[in-house]
């Protein structure tokens, strides 16, 4: 029996094919994680959305109840003043500037969303996302 000339059944990868598989998945994540990290931006940004416009009905309520919007700055009273409105880490802070006749009620980023555009509605509908005067559909431009 010669040792050097047998042929054994080997079974395994080797270095490079496991490099070439090890390239493929860093390729395939830099192109999948900026779109992710967007949506979940997206989302969070429809979060807020969603939280005015339930702040924008819990002040109509106060009006109803109270003949004004005058809340005397305690808006916790009226409605949750975080999102998400569950409790956890906040990814924006909600903020209400009153008077008896009107209201603006500003969601500001925090946390995760720090540095973001804030977004806003007013008593009398008009919506804006920073220096725009639009909320983004869907959550991403407008």
């Amino acid at each position: 029996m010669n040792l050097f000339n047998s042929k054994r059944n080997q079974t395994g990868f080797t270095l490079v094919e496991l490099m070439i598989v090890v390239a493929i998945v860093g390729v395939i994540t830099a192109i999948a994680y900026p779109s992710y990290q967007q949506y979940v931006e997206r989302a969070k940004r429809g979060d807020a959305m969603t939280a005015l416009m339930l702040a924008t009905q819990a002040m109509e309520r106060f009006r109803g109840n109270h003949f004004n919007y005058d809340i005397n700055s305690d808006i916790t009273q009226v409605f949750v003043n975080q999102v998400p409105v569950e409790g956890g880490t906040a990814y924006y802070t909600l903020s209400a500037v009153t008077t008896p006749t009107s209201y603006t009620i500003t969601a500001s980023p925090v946390g995760s969303m720090a540095g973001k555009n804030p977004l806003s509605i007013t008593n009398t509908g008009a919506k804006t996302w920073g220096a725009k005067t639009c909320w983004p559909d869907g959550g991403s431009t407008c």
